[in-house]
């Protein structure tokens, strides 16, 4: 479940922010780039997450 509203957040985040600064800079928004770079984004964070960070109480 996770998993699921780590992709929902990521997704919801980039096109917010793709969305803003296109129309800050008086762009063209491409929902197709902010999904990618936000699925990118997805992954990072479960890498990260799954790996990266450990419980010091699990030892």
């Amino acid at each position: 479940m996770r998993y699921i509203w780590t992709i929902i957040w990521a997704l919801l985040l980039s096109n917010m922010a793709f969305y803003v600064l296109s129309s800050m800079q008086g762009g063209e928004y491409s929902l197709l780039l902010a999904s990618v770079i936000g699925l990118i984004f997805s992954v990072f964070v479960f890498i990260l997450g799954d790996a990266g960070i450990q419980d010091e109480t699990a030892e």
